[in-house]
């Protein structure tokens, strides 16, 4: 399994899954026309997706959707909750696609795929990440979450590797231009993992998983040194054992998770 980020950022998120015969995409944050562009730069073949994840309704997430779904006449599997707010906000188009609604903890099959969608801490409705399994693999998506529960630990631990948010520097944050009441927001327990919060996710995990891919920095309020300085951190004596990746907006990151296990 291969795990391949196309982008990653208040910008727009969309990462790619590809297995032996089939593949995923989780959310579909970009224009339709720039995801599969970005598809093609990467060297992937976007006729092997046979499904979209969606993790939450916000426009950074699900802006090319509608459009993408149609074009690659695949199926979205989201919760009930985002399902409902994207056709109320960001549908752009009358014309039918297939939608599967999912629910916590409950395993389905989507194109060659078992995944298991787990709830997160986000001020959407109903948002989810993901364990995606192809055989013995497993890949773990956690974005866009306040706070990383005992529950959300479990099932995390049991991961080849794992897609974790690292979104902001709480000194950046604290001192930078965002007001007030955005500043709250993102460092509420339903907004966004600072750096700190990542680093003490992997101290807990680093003895489980191979690798990490830390994703959904803010362009504003984090750079990928200091995130990974906080990997460096949260990993501790694990970390020179650990293969670790920033996504950025810009794409490409890209980790096989056979290499991740070895």
């Amino acid at each position: 399994m291969r795990c391949t980020i196309l982008a990653s950022g208040s910008k727009g998120n969309c990462v790619f899954i590809d297995g032996g015969s089939d593949a995923l995409l989780v959310d579909a944050g970009l224009s339709a026309k720039e995801t599969l562009a970005r598809i093609e730069r990467a060297g992937l073949n976007p006729e092997k997706i046979g499904a979209i994840l969606v993790t939450h309704e916000h426009g950074d997430h699900v802006r090319g959707l509608d459009v993408l779904a149609r074009r690659l006449g695949v199926p979205v599997y989201a919760t009930e909750g985002t399902l409902r707010d994207f056709l109320d906000h960001w549908r752009t188009s009358k014309k039918p696609f297939e939608s599967r609604v999912v629910r916590d903890r409950e395993w389905f099959t989507a194109a060659g795929f078992s995944v298991e969608p787990f709830a997160t801490s986000h001020d959407a409705n109903e948002p989810c990440g993901f364990v995606i399994r192809e055989g013995d693999l497993r890949l773990g998506y956690c974005t866009d979450t306040g706070v990383i529960t005992p529950a959300m630990l479990g099932l995390l631990a049991g991961c080849d590797g794992i897609v974790l948010e690292s979104n902001h520097c709480p000194d950046m944050l604290e001192n930078g231009p965002y007001p007030e009441s955005l500043k709250r927001r993102i460092r509420s327990r339903h907004g966004h993992l600072s750096n700190r919060e990542a680093a003490s996710c992997l101290r807990e995990l680093g003895r489980d998983v191979p690798g990490f891919i830390l994703a959904h920095l803010s362009e504003m309020n984090n750079t990928p040194e200091k995130a990974l300085a906080g990997a460096r951190d949260g990993l501790g004596l694990f970390y020179e054992d650990k293969r670790v990746v920033v996504a950025t907006q810009e794409g490409t990151s890209r980790t096989t998770l056979q290499d991740m296990s070895l």
